[in-house]
């Protein structure tokens, strides 16, 4: 599949982030707006430059790129503006359905509470929303609030998710992975499942197995990248881990290009993603961060397509996999499944 094809394909996307997909020109303009420095001074240029910041080999270089876009999104009106351009960016991509997660605790500075930002960004999703409908584009955009591994728990968190739901449906726990287990984190993603809100973990990217029990042990629904699930292997088959996350179909958020970059692959080619679609376990595709992968959903579907030697079925496989997988609500999958043809 080229990357017409990719692009004419209906896409669902459940692990993309809202910071780590800033337009350039976006980035320019409200840097001037708050007289903020930046590394380059053209949008082609400082696209360049977030990429290869991004592109070092290591998760933790590559989370530091997000200094840059976070120090930009302190007030309402920036939290809006990126949300809706999420949206409008997702749904010229071919996407049909949206998961932008972010985490509200780290867009405090500015003077907002927690609940204002989160507020925020629904406005600008569903303006996105809206100004996609009028052109002749169904897309449906929630959020997932992300909970930091290497920063203090909020308490606030399961109220937040509660309190704004249906934009809101679900928690993540993102940041470096490596050395930050989930144990501090139990009691606040105890009160998550309590109060029957989905969860997904980052696990598996920075670390191996014992990171994806960890998540699962903590009551994870969905692996965000999970892909080092490969390495509970040896010559007698599949780990004890590796079984359960197969056996129970749990979805794993594979972003592709984001993997080479934080070094699970030096390519495509020889991503994991290979032995484990065709094993069976259940892949999803998505971008991770489309500004610091200068990347799209359709340039991630092509890649894994010419990787894995997908045809539209095969690709459509993994979208109904993915909207299968998603945080929303029925009558929001039930909307979306003719378009899955």
């Amino acid at each position: 599949m080229d990357s017409a094809e990719a692009m004419n394909l209906p896409k669902v996307v459940l692990h993309d982030h809202l910071d780590g997909g800033l337009r350039p020109a976006t980035v320019l303009e409200l840097a001037a707006q708050r007289g903020r420095p930046v590394p380059a001074q053209t949008p082609e240029d400082l696209a360049t430059w977030f990429f290869e910041s991004a592109d070092s080999g290591s998760l933790a270089r590559y989370l530091d790129a997000f200094t840059e876009t976070i120090a930009l999104m302190q007030d309402a009106d920036s939290l809006r503006r990126v949300a809706r351009e999420f949206v409008v960016d997702m749904a010229t991509d071919g996407v049909i359905y949206a998961e932008a997660r972010w985490a509200p605790q780290q867009h405090l500075t500015g003077g907002l509470s927690a609940a204002e930002a989160v507020e925020a960004v629904q406005v600008g999703l569903v303006d996105g929303m809206e100004s996609a409908s009028l052109s002749g584009t169904t897309i449906i955009a929630r959020q997932i609030l992300c909970l930091m591994r290497h920063l203090d728990v909020p308490e606030d968190v399961v109220d937040l998710a509660v309190n704004h739901a249906p934009g809101v449906v679900g928690v993540d726990v993102a940041g470096p992975e490596d050395g930050f287990p989930l144990a501090p984190f139990t009691n606040a993603l105890t009160r998550v499942q309590a109060a029957g809100i989905h969860l997904t973990v980052h696990a598996g990217e920075a670390a191996g197995p014992e990171s994806i029990l960890d998540a699962l042990n903590h009551g994870a629904e969905r692996l965000g990248h999970g892909v080092r699930i490969i390495e509970d292997r040896d010559e007698s088959g599949w780990g004890p881990t590796a079984q359960q996350v197969l056996s129970n179909q749990v979805p794993l958020e594979v972003c592709p290009t984001s993997n080479t970059q934080t070094g699970i692959c030096r390519k495509v080619a020889e991503h994991p993603l290979s032995t484990l679609w065709s094993t069976g376990f259940n892949i999803t595709v998505s971008c991770d961060n489309r500004l610091m992968s200068r990347t799209t959903t359709s340039r991630e579907i092509s890649l894994v397509s010419q990787a894995l030697c997908w045809n539209r079925d095969d690709a459509l496989a993994a979208q109904r996999n993915a909207l299968q997988a998603a945080f929303c609500s029925q009558d929001d999958k039930q909307s979306l499944v003719p378009l899955l043809v």
